[in-house]
């Protein structure tokens, strides 16, 4: 098993998670870009590709002149505001590490480049990390599907599950925005005289929350709402944003279906639908064969026992595994609470996880066929 030095991974932790990268805003990312490429090329010796979508930054390192085989993917922006480090500092105290944006997932950037780095050939291997993740990778989707096409097995180093467990199965997520067009009136005056937007966005709030499903694991939830511009006014318009997760790709298709199809109750009233399917669900067929391997390997380098998860958050891994490419989850660190004020990384896990993460890399790199893609499909990207 190779040797990584906690030390070197708990110090390229701190230099990443103390630059803050909240992903709206542009100026951080691409600072923390600056500073993820600096650490980059002082391990793997050569530049990464810098790409600015929309104005946000993303990094890629290919190796070698023929195609990608295995694709290490994770981002480096975090939910935590600028500020954060002020309240919630880096620290390492009786083996934990703690810092915004520690867990989710600044670690798992830096063990996949500690990992790369120790391969003894690298070609065939390519390194993404996006800087949009958490906004739901508005730019980096189609670069996420370039650089994975072709390749026998995508590897995401988010956060682990509870335990360590390796997430084998990610919900999908939808998202909408449901608009409601009124007609305004004055409030006391003649409210007859109005639409009332704000009644009209109740009908369809409740018709939407309809479509969950329990028995399924489909959710279905309205979330941002507004309606209205002034206390004595009908509202003329009104909105709300929602938010679909869902564990198969047929239940996916028919909330889709349904929100796409739902109908004004108040005479008058129009509405309008946006948004729509954002990630398919990552089944667990796409990750079967490699978390098995995993298992194996995790044996073999005297590592505990591997166990899963199936988890109702996305990653960029529902991109790759929708495209039909094998996809392993929760490969970095072991901790806990992210997005959260106790979010913390274990330190003795460090090594741990990035020699099983080494050890992946060169199986399937020395395995001309590859993991099974037990779905068959040919690496086009779904909805």
């Amino acid at each position: 098993m190779t040797e990584f030095d906690v030390h070197a991974l708990v110090r390229d932790i701190e230099t990443l998670v103390t630059c803050e990268s909240p992903s709206a805003d542009l100026a951080a990312v691409a600072h923390s870009a600056d500073v993820l490429a600096e650490l980059g090329r002082s391990l793997l010796g050569v530049e990464p590709e810098r790409i600015v979508l929309d104005g946000r930054t993303h990094l890629r390192w290919r190796f070698g002149d023929g195609p990608a085989r295995v694709l290490l993917l994770g981002h480096h922006d975090t939910v935590w505001p600028m500020g954060s480090l002020a309240t919630h500092p880096f620290s390492v105290q009786d083996g934990v590490l703690r810092g915004p944006g520690c867990f989710d997932m600044k670690a798992g950037v830096v063990m996949a480049l500690h990992a790369a780095a120790s391969l003894t050939d690298r070609s065939g291997v390519s390194i993404l990390v996006t800087g949009d993740e958490e906004l739901g990778s508005p730019s980096s989707r189609e670069l996420i599907e370039e650089t994975a096409r072709g390749c026998a097995a995508t590897f995401v180093l988010e956060a682990s599950a509870d335990g360590g467990a390796i997430k084998t199965r990610r919900k999908g997520v939808s998202h909408y925005r449901i608009e409601v067009l009124g007609r305004a009136a004055h409030a006391g005056l003649e409210p007859e005289k109005g639409i009332n937007a704000g009644i009209e966005l109740s009908h369809q709030i409740l018709a939407v929350a309809a479509l969950a499903d329990a028995e399924r694991g489909t959710s279905v939830v309205p979330t941002l709402a507004q309606a209205g511009t002034t206390i004595n006014t009908v509202p003329a318009a009104a909105a709300v944003e929602v938010n679909a997760r869902l564990w198969d790709e047929e239940e996916q298709l028919r909330v889709d279906r349904a929100v796409r199809a739902l109908q004004p109750v108040l005479p008058g009233a129009e509405i309008r639908i946006a948004g729509g399917i954002n990630r398919a669900p990552l089944d667990g067929e796409s990750s079967a064969a490699l978390f098995e391997l995993a298992q194996e390997l995790s044996a073999e380098l005297g590592l505990p026992a591997l166990s899963s998860a199936s988890v109702g958050g996305a990653s960029d891994g529902n991109y790759t595994a929708g495209m039909g490419i094998p996809t392993l989850d929760g490969l970095g660190a072991v901790g806990g609470g992210a997005h959260a004020d106790h979010e913390h990384v274990l330190v003795e896990e460090l090594p741990r996880r990035t020699a099983l993460l080494a050890a992946l890399v060169e199986n399937v790199l020395e395995n001309p066929s590859g993991p099974t893609n037990p779905a068959g499909v040919s690496g086009r990207a779904r909805p």
